[in-house]
């Protein structure tokens, strides 16, 4: 700890034999002085005496010069350690006055007040300026020894008070570096723990996911067996009935010629009880739309085994971004047209290289979350897709409840929801963020309490990652839902 040592007292008195007293007891000795003890010590063999604490004085004879110069010192940065102060000084401010001008000025002043008058009330003084460890009284006539034991204590205790106000500002900035590393230790640390959390949530859900994705694969495959069968039974059916109406036109065409009044008019009645003219006009149209029907169950098949992907071996493929979202779309169908309109604002868009089932899965997460941010009230669910340089983007925006400013940035934390229990598990957004972050993109959001969310999905068209990477990043990722 650097040594702090200040020698400088201020004599403020009106009467200049004062100052010429206090210099005699005070002031250190002349230089000729020295040399001549010096030069008996080598003559006589003598120890040279020990020189005595040297104290650097200044004078002042009023108040108001008193506080000028304690002013100018403190500017100079050369404040005075102690301050003798004389009780009576007229026509100025007397002691007690000079002492409150000279402390608000520098509070850190030691004061020794010097008095003759036995008028003087201590109580009375220390009750006026209420600073007891900084103020002492010294008598006049006054004692050299004690003048001198006054200086060297007093200066020394200013010394102290410094070195300790010194040690204080050294330690508080200590404890300032120390607790900006903890700050930090503890936000790398909070960090980490978010970032493991993360992965956890992660992989959890990876074997859901897997034992969904094999589920839905084996799902589509027993469908699809019995599906192809009622379609292939079903166009044999059409062919069927082509024959029968081919054959009823042709009974039709010779009822005419039915010779037999009884047989003629029992072919009037059928026809008139089974309304053949109406089972001829609506047969066609159950046909029509059971091929339909059936056409979308093989339709559903296929994008529930293109989502799912286990025949691919979650490879990394170029695959159609658009297609991707048109088969998740047919996917959830059933979730969102009770609760809002689909529009898609689709523009030119090269193929990626991307996990398709994981880029479907982010589409599904954030359309789902769309429909159930629509409440009770219908609304509308905007996909819009671009591309910027290297990189293709899609949204997914909704004009439902929207977002709360303080939820806003905690969406993407593992098992954070605002769903009533039961409703949501806090991975899908969580895992969205994973996946894109999976394939070098990035994932945004914007919303406004009351008026709607947009996500913003960006990916790099190559996939975003060297081959090895995306082998790696294959075997980890999780299976499609």
């Amino acid at each position: 700890m650097t040594s702090i040592q200040n020698r400088r007292i201020l004599l403020v008195d009106d009467m200049p034999a004062i100052h010429e007293d206090f210099r005699k007891i005070l002031a250190p000795p002349s230089a000729a002085k020295s040399a001549l003890d010096a030069a008996k010590a080598a003559l006589f063999g003598d120890e040279p005496a020990s020189t005595a604490v040297s104290f650097d004085l200044d004078s002042a004879y009023q108040g108001a010069e008193a506080l000028a110069k304690v002013e100018a010192s403190l500017l100079a940065g050369r404040p005075y350690a102690l301050a003798f102060v004389d009780m009576r000084m007229p026509p100025g401010w007397d002691g007690v006055e000079t002492i409150e001008h000279l402390w608000k000025a520098d509070p850190k002043l030691q004061v020794v007040i010097c008095t003759a008058y036995s008028d003087t009330s201590w109580e009375d003084v220390l009750q006026r300026l209420d600073a007891r460890d900084r103020l002492l009284i010294l008598k006049k006539p006054f004692d050299n020894i004690e003048v001198r034991q006054l200086a060297c204590a007093l200066t020394a205790k200013w010394d102290m008070t410094q070195q300790a106000a010194l040690h204080i500002d050294q330690l508080e900035a200590a404890v300032e570096e120390r607790t900006r590393k903890l700050t930090q230790a503890n936000a790398a640390l909070q960090a980490e723990m978010a970032e493991r959390k993360q992965l956890e949530g992660q992989l959890v859900q990876t074997e859901k996911l897997a034992s969904i994705g094999q589920l839905a694969a084996g799902v589509a495959h027993e469908i699809n067996n019995p599906i192809g069968y009622i379609f292939s039974n079903f166009s044999t059916l059409e062919t069927y009935l082509g024959h029968l109406f081919e054959m009823l036109c042709a009974y039709e065409a010779a009822e005419p010629h039915v010779s037999a009044p009884e047989a003629a008019q029992a072919l009037a009645s059928l026809r008139q009880r089974i309304q053949l003219g109406f089972l001829k006009d609506d047969v066609p149209d159950l046909m029509r739309e059971s091929r339909e029907g059936i056409g979308r169950v093989r339709q559903i098949v296929q994008d529930l085994k293109d989502f799912s992907r286990i025949d691919a071996g979650q490879e990394w493929l170029w695959a159609d971004l658009h297609k991707g979202i048109d088969s998740t779309l047919n996917i959830v169908t059933s979730e969102v047209r009770y609760k809002a309109d689909v529009v898609k604002e689709y523009s030119d868009l090269p193929q990626i290289r991307c996990l398709p089932s994981q880029i479907n899965q982010v589409v599904m997460n954030l359309v789902v979350n769309a429909a159930q941010a629509m409440g009770s009230r219908r609304g509308c669910i905007t996909l819009r897709t671009g591309r910027e340089g290297a990189n293709v983007w899609f949204e997914v925006a909704d004009d439902g409840s929207g977002i709360a400013p303080e939820n806003l940035s905690r969406i993407f934390d593992p098992f954070f929801t605002t769903k009533p229990v039961g409703q949501g598990t806090g991975l899908g957004l969580s895992l969205s963020y994973g996946i894109v972050q999976k394939h070098g993109g990035r994932i945004e959001v914007s919303s406004t309490l009351g008026r709607g969310t947009c996500f913003r999905v960006t990916l790099p068209v190559d996939g975003g990652l060297s081959n090895d990477a995306q082998a790696a990043a294959s075997s980890s990722m999780p299976l499609a839902a």
